[in-house]
């Protein structure tokens, strides 16, 4: 379950950011081709908060859906699978992926 060690990296990047403040939210983006399962990301982040001194941090995630240009057809597709990146329309696997890939703690919300 690599999602334990992506929150390890989350609460890493909350501790560098917040400074010792109180940490209410925290907002991360999360691209559809990262294979990341949100429900077990967010029931890491529940574990792990709370031996982290982040009790009451709550984790807010957007998900980005994956997107790829085709370099054999030029066509600009929305892909569903984090499983094949080819493209939609003509099948073909020469695609650049221009969304889809990220994750990213975006914003914190802090007092």
């Amino acid at each position: 379950m690599h999602e334990l060690s992506l929150c390890q990296a989350i609460v890493s990047v909350v501790r560098s950011a917040a400074q010792g403040r109180h940490v209410e939210v925290v907002r991360v983006r999360v691209g559809a081709l990262r294979q990341v399962v949100p429900e077990s990301l967010e029931f890491c982040w529940s574990l792990l908060r709370d031996h982290e001194d982040l009790a009451d941090a709550e984790l807010e995630l957007e998900l980005v859906s994956g997107e790829v240009v085709c370099r054999n057809c030029r066509q600009r597709s929305q892909i569903d699978s984090r499983w094949s990146v080819c493209c939609p329309a003509c099948e073909s696997a020469d695609v650049e992926i221009t969304r889809g890939s990220e994750f990213l703690v975006t914003s914190l919300d802090v007092t």
